[in-house]
């Protein structure tokens, strides 16, 4: 049976190595401008009254800074418009899956072994974040170079692997001396005077006047500016990566300065220094993640951007699909193409609320117990150092050990998750699979995360007009951008004539990371990305 799917506009590209090539030119244009500013700015540009602090003699200006009741990191607001504009930033913008961790982590290891850098800080936005970040470098730099700064209350939830391999510090004086790295949350980092702690018991850094000669910002746009300036003051050099159209840092709606509507410290913190001479930004023009038919849908995720690759080529990713019912097997089999697929179920029970649709997640689980049922597997080119295929082809199937689920599926609001997880359970038990065959999560806390195949609602499904929650999209970017192989949405039918109808809204709040336009052309560009059917409901479903 074939199924009339619309065909998306072909976004082609560079692949393989010539993909991966430009991140890499990227990488070392960081590296460079890291050991620039590493080697010292040029003296004849610093403000005067710097200048003659810093040549002061260090017990007179501690006397000075005593007297006068200053913190002592607090002493660079003598001048503090000029001093700031002597901080310098390095922003690398990523897509997600554009293989940033790997940047971040050679950019530390350039940092630590420049002979004027004593050590350095990370910081995150979540505890699970600086853990595979601690883990890596202690792997890289060594146990006695790296140490995982959390608060005590963390320590509960660390994986077995980083307790029992990473160095774990929860004050400022378990921190060894002889430390190199420092890896925290901006929440344990900020904590009031906790910085002056370890300038206390560390000393300054290379620098002379910080603790830290580098403070690195992973997934930085998450991080909201008034977070970020708690912790800014760790070192005069700031190096943030991180993806720029995933979600906002918090939920905001209204301004709540409404003083200044060019003020909001809800904003990520980068989104400051866009102008700002001092700041050195560049995009990561590749991602690794995505089969090359997902590259339509990724770019529209960043408008904004003058060059966006993959590494997969065609054919480098698929999807091996056992014996399924006609209509099934063509869904499974457009996924496999990379394809985004969006399938419009006609026919279904009317759900109980608009948003929180129990007969559409019941359709998922359908269709998923029928792939587990058939029996599957994901296959994936293998590629040499230089990124390009090596005619090898790797095989993954349920019960194949893995670090990434095989299915993901991915809800927004609290009660849809509730279901989508019951469903994952009861397929879980029907199949005997592992929690790395499938699982479920909200799509908030999902960030950063990779599977095989995501399979998710669309967020307008069911929606009478649209909101600061569905029109969100940087959660749409989560949702749609966690896969390596397939994506699968579902929704009722109307979604074209929801955006046909309702009221228009006004695009990007202030300050929020990413370009979005309007709502409506917004949600028609994405839409544009999928290939797209409407289906019966008794043509896919396994069970009443």
């Amino acid at each position: 049976m074939t199924l009339p799917f619309t065909v998306p506009p072909h976004d082609d590209g560079a692949h393989h190595a010539e993909a991966a090539d430009g991140n890499a030119v990227v990488a070392e244009e960081a590296v460079a401008e890291l050991r620039r500013l590493l080697n010292g700015p040029d003296r004849r540009d610093e403000a005067p009254d710097r200048r003659a602090r810093r040549d002061e003699d260090p017990d007179r200006r501690a006397r000075r800074d005593e007297e006068e009741g200053l913190d002592k990191l607090d002493q660079r607001d003598d001048g503090l418009d000029e001093l700031d504009k002597l901080d310098h930033r390095i922003l690398l913008k990523a897509a997600a899956g554009a293989g940033k961790s790997f940047v971040l982590k050679r950019l530390v290891a350039e940092a630590v072994a420049h002979e004027r850098c004593t050590r350095v800080a990370i910081v995150a936005f979540t505890n699970k974040q600086t853990w595979p970040l601690a883990l890596s470098l202690t792997n890289t730099l060594g146990r006695e170079a790296v140490c995982l700064f959390a608060a005590a209350g963390a320590l509960a939830k660390l994986p077995d692997e980083v307790a029992d391999r990473v160095t774990v510090a929860t004050s400022a004086k378990e921190i060894p001396p002889e430390c190199q790295v420092i890896i925290s949350t901006v929440h344990k980092l900020g904590v009031f005077h906790e910085l002056t702690r370890h300038l206390d018991l560390l000393g300054p850094a290379a620098n002379g006047e910080t603790p830290y000669d580098v403070l690195f910002v992973d997934e930085a746009w998450q991080i909201p500016h008034h977070l970020f300036t708690k912790v800014s003051k760790a070192a005069h050099l700031w190096v943030g990566v991180g993806d720029v159209g995933q979600l906002s840092p918090l939920e905001i709606g209204d301004n709540p300065w409404r003083g200044d509507s060019g003020y909001n410290p809800y904003r990520a913190w980068p989104t400051a220094y866009d102008d700002d001479e001092n700041t050195w930004a560049r995009e990561l023009p590749t991602v690794w993640r995505p089969a090359v038919g997902h590259l339509g849908l990724w770019r529209r995720f960043y408008p904004e951007w003058s060059t966006l690759n993959c590494v997969a080529g065609p054919g480098d990713r698929g999807l091996e699909v056992g014996d399924l019912p006609p209509a099934v097997a063509a869904i499974w089999e457009h996924v496999g193409t990379g394809v985004p697929t969006l399938v419009e179920i006609d026919g279904l029970e009317a759900p109980d609320a608009p948003d929180i649709d129990l007969p559409l997640m019941l359709a998922a689980e359908s269709l998923i117990d029928q792939l587990f049922a058939a029996g599957f597997a994901l296959t994936t080119a293998a590629y040499d150092a230089r990124a390009n295929p090596t005619g090898k082809i790797m095989r993954r199937g349920p019960g194949d050990p893995s670090d990434d689920a095989l299915i993901a599926v991915l809800a927004t609001r609290g009660l849809a998750v509730e279901d989508a997880t019951d469903a994952v359970e009861r397929l879980r038990e029907h199949h005997g699979l592992l929690e790395s065959d499938i699982l479920a999560s909200t799509v908030d806390s999902y960030q950063g995360q990779t599977n095989g195949i995501t399979v998710a609602i669309h967020p307008l499904n069911g929606a009478t007009g649209l909101d600061a929650f569905n029109s969100e999209f940087g959660r749409l970017a989560v949702t749609c951008t966690r896969a390596t192989h397939g994506l699968l949405m579902l929704a009722r039918p109307g979604l074209d004539t929801l955006l046909d109808e309702a009221p228009a809204r006004p695009g990007t709040p202030f300050g929020e990371p990413g370009n979005r336009s309007l709502p409506r052309q917004t949600h028609r560009s994405i839409l544009e990305a999928f290939g797209r059917v409407r289906v019966d409901s008794r043509d896919v479903l396994s069970f009443e």
